[in-house]
């Protein structure tokens, strides 16, 4: 049994707001009472069969991300040609392929403002993955049919709107579900399923060069991934936290849980966990949304959440990526072959979110991101020198410097994949109470896409103004504040119950 120093045992009562609260009582009423704190402590296998159910359909969501990632370049260098497009409309300005690119993220940007106000919360994760679903066939279909440019951003966008909702209601449903102990492998493993899809995109992309209308089979064969996520999704059951939440009884909680541990649903830590459940969720009393977010027990994890998402952005992974295959011109590589640069990055992000995923159950979330962004850090201040030194025309040193940047460049994906790349998501799937999580990792969501949108809009003009070497600088000093906020704010959430990461966070 759990003991604090004193002797004593934490027993949970319940605060005005209907919060659940600790105080010491005696051990021998203590093992008849529901301690959070102790559930973490006496873990029963983990049933791969049934967690495994409830994490692949909706991992699928983000594989259908990456996927959008991976085919636009590819499908628009096919659309835009002559020769392959099979359209009267094929030569694109270049207002028109912006459109095309960001119409995308205007879906998910639209769509997570809209989950994070109401929608996330009133549909709940499963059905939220469901709507996304359904977008993301809707969005595929209608891309490959597109019989104008206004049909195929329309598509576009409704796609968009699917990746915004997956994004929202995947991390929320895995770790609403998830073990404690495999929380974090799990939202991890999730990043994998994302860079997949990326990788699947590239291929694809590959496959149909040189293709007559092979854009439109590249953006309509995501229909099928889409239909297995909105079948899939209707064999698992709501969120036991959500239904506890919107006052389901504990017997309704006991059942759905159930189904996504399987055999491991069982014994008196199960047990403990299901009261706990209910007895955070303040036992139906309605979820907060946005406004409450502000309220000062919110305000530490609201911070965490939100600047983990935004530093992921600030930190230079747009301005390296997008420099990536003049760094591998600049050492030599065949510029002919850009594509292959993109696919041997892609792999590399495959293995290291691996590390990751294998790590960060027993490293811990704290250390890989501070190690992460450390290394990220150092590397875009090594690509700036590189920077500096090839512009200044040094070429007795230039094969030195550009092999040193390439070795930069995977420094930086390489730390980002073990860091940023999962960590946040999973930070923001733990950290935030029960009453306000989707509309938090809404706000966060929408933070996320928003930043990503606003650095991809504004980077040219910055290289412009700072140059490519101070570019580079400029997302070092970034870095070196993200790692200061990190090192004061972020706390240890591995093997800890979403109760105890609540308690431990608005404390």
């Amino acid at each position: 049994m759990l003991r604090t120093r004193h002797g004593v045992s934490p027993r949970m009562s319940t605060n005005d707001d209907g919060r659940p609260s600790f105080e010491e009582t005696d051990p021998e009423q203590a093992q008849l009472l529901p301690a959070t704190t102790a559930v973490s402590k006496n873990k029963s296998p983990v049933d791969w069969r049934a967690t495994g159910t409830a994490f692949v359909f909706p991992a699928i969501g983000g594989l259908l991300f990456g996927w959008d990632i991976g085919v636009t370049s590819g499908a628009l260098a096919n659309l835009s040609s002559p020769v392959t497009s099979g359209t009267d409309w094929y030569s694109l300005d270049p207002f028109q392929t912006g459109l095309v690119v960001s119409a995308s993220l205007a879906g998910a940007l639209t769509a997570s403002a809209a989950a994070a106000v109401s929608i996330g919360d009133t549909l709940g994760s499963k059905r939220e993955l469901q709507l996304a679903a359904a977008l993301y066939f809707l969005g595929a279909i209608s891309q490959g049919l597109a019989p104008s440019l206004e049909g195929l951003v329309a598509g576009r966008f409704a796609y968009g709107l699917g990746i915004g909702f997956a994004m929202h209601a995947a991390p929320m449903y895995l770790s609403e579900t998830a073990p404690s102990s495999v929380r974090g492998l799990l939202i991890s493993l999730k990043e994998g399923f994302i860079v997949g899809g990326i990788l699947l995109g590239y291929l694809g992309s590959y496959v149909i060069v040189g293709e007559e209308g092979g854009w439109r089979t590249l953006l309509s064969s995501s229909s099928l991934a889409a239909a297995a996520l909105a079948v899939g999704m209707t064999t698992l059951p709501d969120s036991p936290r959500w239904l506890a939440q919107k006052g389901g009884s504990e017997e309704e909680v006991r059942s759905a849980l159930r189904r996504v541990r399987g055999r491991s649903a069982a014994g008196d830590a199960f047990d403990q966990e299901v009261r706990a459940m209910v007895a955070s969720a303040g036992a139906g009393t309605p979820s907060g949304g946005i406004a409450e977010l502000f309220q000062k027990r919110n305000l530490k994890p609201l911070y965490v959440g939100l600047s983990v998402v935004l530093f992921q952005q600030i930190t230079g992974q747009p301005s390296v990526l997008y420099y990536a295959e003049q760094v591998f011109e600049a050492a030599g590589y065949d510029p002919d072959k850009g594509a292959g640069v993109s696919v041997i990055l892609g792999l590399f992000k495959l293995i290291m979110t691996g590390f990751a995923v294998k790590y960060v159950d027993t490293l811990g979330r704290r250390p890989l991101l501070l190690g992460g962004v450390s290394v990220m850090t150092l590397a875009t201040a090594v690509l700036g020198a590189c920077s500096a030194t090839l512009a200044a025309g040094d070429a007795a040193n230039a094969p030195i410097t550009a092999t040193a940047s390439v070795v930069a460049v995977f420094m930086y994906v390489g730390a980002y994949q073990v860091s940023f790349g999962p960590i946040a998501w999973l930070l923001v799937s733990e950290i935030f109470p029960q009453r306000v999580r989707s509309a938090a990792v809404g706000a966060a969501t929408l933070t996320n896409f928003g930043s990503n949108f606003v650095v991809s809009l504004y980077l040219p003009t910055i290289i412009n103004i700072f140059g490519q070497a101070g570019t580079y600088y400029l997302f070092s000093s970034t870095g070196v504040v993200a790692l200061l906020s990190i090192y004061l704010t972020v706390v240890e959430t591995k093997g800890k119950t979403l109760e105890e990461i609540e308690e431990q966070m608005t404390r």
